[in-house]
């Protein structure tokens, strides 16, 4: 006899405050921007950062910048990336963020157009910029996936019921589930942080610019790329060019942008 794994099913809302109601996923982006301004301002104390200045006030902007140009291209890539055609008919919708739809690789954009424009009034390049970002960020992003673990969503794909913690998500059927989730927690967030973690303390790598920005955006892409196996996609969109997911096809450009950046890097002084 199989036992399969039920999801705990949490209430979305971990604190209530009268009107005011506090939701988990909302707790998991406070921790990966937490997160990030911890890292950063270890990073900036390193003796090898000291000559770029990153104070910090600085980082409390960069942190601002990345926020906003996050949650702007993120809505706007999901509505391009994932529903185009409705949000043509219904333009006015694409600011009711309150509804729900995010794209990571809309984010990422977001993201990387606003530290363009932070290091440009600062009178920073945009890659010393991206470089000192870059090993910060994985944490957060394994934070967002647990986030959407606990809220039951973005489950995985049908999984063989003999599989230890293959589990069954409410709203996705009565079959046992990889808890994807779970797995691109690890993938993108653990993994790609222990990677670069180890690249920020070997000077050969480091003072080289561009590589750690590179290793990023490649890493993630592999990293998404394969946990996209796992997960379910999404049901107005399914399989798309050779079977594969919209999020594997948006990734590849991270793969080969981020390998021409290792590469370009690694061949300059």
């Amino acid at each position: 006899m199989v036992t399969m794994l039920i999801h705990p099913q949490w209430n979305p809302i971990a604190l209530q405050l009268g009107p005011l109601a506090v939701h988990w996923y909302g707790i998991s982006y406070l921790a990966a921007f937490g997160l990030f301004f911890f890292l950063a301002l270890r990073r900036s104390r390193q003796p090898a950062m000291a000559p770029q200045g990153w104070s910090r006030e600085i980082i409390e902007d960069l942190l601002f910048y990345g926020v906003l140009g996050g949650i702007f291209g993120g809505r706007l890539g999901y509505c391009l990336f994932y529903k185009p055609g409705y949000y043509a008919l219904h333009p006015l919708e694409v600011l009711a963020l309150w509804q729900g739809g995010m794209s990571f690789h809309g984010g990422m954009l977001g993201v990387i157009g606003a530290l363009a424009l932070y290091g440009w009034q600062r009178g920073k390049p945009w890659l010393q910029v991206t470089d000192f970002v870059a090993p910060c960020v994985p944490t957060g992003l394994a934070a967002g996936r647990v986030g959407n673990f606990i809220n039951g969503e973005l489950w995985g794909r049908a999984a063989d019921p003999s599989l230890p913690w293959a589990m069954v998500f409410p709203g996705a059927g009565p079959d046992p589930r990889h808890p994807s989730q779970l797995y691109q927690a690890g993938l993108e967030g653990l993994c790609l942080f222990i990677l670069l973690m180890l690249l920020v303390y070997r000077p050969a790598i480091r003072a080289r610019a561009g590589v750690l920005s590179g290793v990023f955006l490649a890493g993630y892409g592999v990293a998404r790329f394969i946990g996209e196996f796992f997960r379910q996609p999404d049901a107005h969109l399914g399989f798309l060019f050779a079977g594969a997911t919209m999020g594997q096809l948006l990734s590849l450009p991270m793969m080969a942008v981020g390998a021409w950046l290792v590469l370009r890097g690694m061949r300059r002084a």
